[in-house]
């Protein structure tokens, strides 16, 4: 009998696709797909359980099918189908304290991967300029998704800690992109145009949709040779870019405004249900986060096909053009730096000019 891997999540683009992916597995006897809503999308050959969580019933599910793997991905920014933030906290925070206790119970359980988010750190104005696994947050997350990852780690170390015999791997996914990216993050580079803070322009990383399944699969498996896949790891694409950048290759117009302005557009933006423009978004699009990737590559074993910049190049694509052409955007603000007022603009670290299409050196 090969493994038995059940995968919450889903009904998710993400769970779907993992789904699909992880059957392809010659050590893969099973996929149990569950999730409370069902899937808009094919699932291939998997078993599709309706089960919610954060219910006791998962047990029975974990008993039934023998599982021995475990990957949670029902642990999101967004709800699936109806429901606020009260849903999704409820899914994040209990729903993964129900499974944690069921795992607990299920003998046959030995593997266990959990999606997690480089919101753990937070966004500060004193942020060490790169986090590491083991760099705790200057100020911890008061609310949001932000707080719901910080829980959800709390809890899947307890379960580490009661059952040491089950391998435990936390991937820390920095914001997710590309054609199919769901998240807010991406509902605010959708909008026709950028509201920013004032004064600020922060550093940001992406994680390609493709190598988050990829990376999945290398948690999911028995370690190769020289890797080991347990712990928490940091998982990004190389280098870095700013917010204006983004807004350049985009093609769309940023307005910046004071950052009590902010928190207004932002709640009207969430009334109007254009996008979450949460308090955590706007830290983050206030001080920017940036995290080291040297464990992803020196102890996971796992090197991203996309950098940052090739990541978001695929999310820009797929958005279609913008306001303004970001190639004639680009020039015009060339011509603005190289002119003597502009003083030494084009000397900012990081950075390469406006219309540049190269990526930025990598922040690992």
């Amino acid at each position: 009998m090969g493994k038995v891997v059940l995968v919450t999540g889903a009904a998710r683009q993400l769970g779907g696709r993992f789904v699909r992916r992880i059957q392809r597995d010659p050590e893969v006897d099973r996929v149990i797909a569950v999730d409370a809503v069902v899937p808009g999308h094919q699932l291939g050959d998997a078993d599709f359980v309706r089960a919610d969580i954060r219910q006791p019933a998962i047990a029975r599910v974990l008993a039934e099918h023998s599982v021995d793997t475990v990957v949670h991905l029902d642990v999101s920014a967004k709800t699936v189908g109806t429901g606020g933030r009260t849903t999704v906290k409820e899914t994040n925070v209990i729903g993964t304290m129900q499974l944690l206790g069921a795992c607990q119970k299920a003998p046959s359980v030995r593997r266990m991967v959990i999606k997690s988010s480089t919101n753990v750190y937070g966004s500060a104005p004193r942020d060490p300029a790169v986090f590491t696994e083991t760099t705790p947050p200057k100020s911890l997350p008061s609310g949001g998704f932000a707080k719901d990852v910080v829980e959800v780690e709390g809890y899947v170390r307890g379960f580490a800690r009661r059952r040491p015999d089950v391998a435990v791997c936390v991937l820390r996914f920095a914001n997710i992109l590309g054609p199919e990216a769901d998240s807010p993050l991406a509902d605010y580079l959708s909008l026709p145009v950028l509201p920013t803070v004032f004064g600020y322009d922060p550093r940001l990383q992406f994680v390609h949709e493709d190598d988050v399944v990829d990376v999945l699969g290398i948690a999911s498996r028995e370690p190769r040779r020289g890797t080991l896949n347990s712990g928490t790891f940091n998982i990004a694409g190389d280098g870095v870019l700013l917010l204006s950048q983004c807004s350049r290759r985009l093609g769309r117009p940023t307005m910046p405004l004071l950052l009590p302005a902010v928190t207004w557009v932002g709640q009207a933006l969430r009334t109007v249900g254009m996008t979450d423009f949460s308090p955590e978004q706007i830290r983050l699009l206030t001080h920017g986060r940036v995290v080291s990737t040297v464990q992803m590559r020196e102890t996971l074993g796992f090197h991203p096909q996309f950098s940052t910049a090739e990541t978001f190049a695929e999310f820009a694509r797929s958005q279609g053009p913008g306001l303004l052409p970001p190639e004639a955007l680009g020039r015009a603000v060339d011509r603005l730096a190289a002119m003597p007022f502009a003083g030494a603009a084009g000397d900012v670290p990081g950075t390469t000019g406006a219309g540049d299409t190269h990526p930025t050196p990598s922040a690992r």
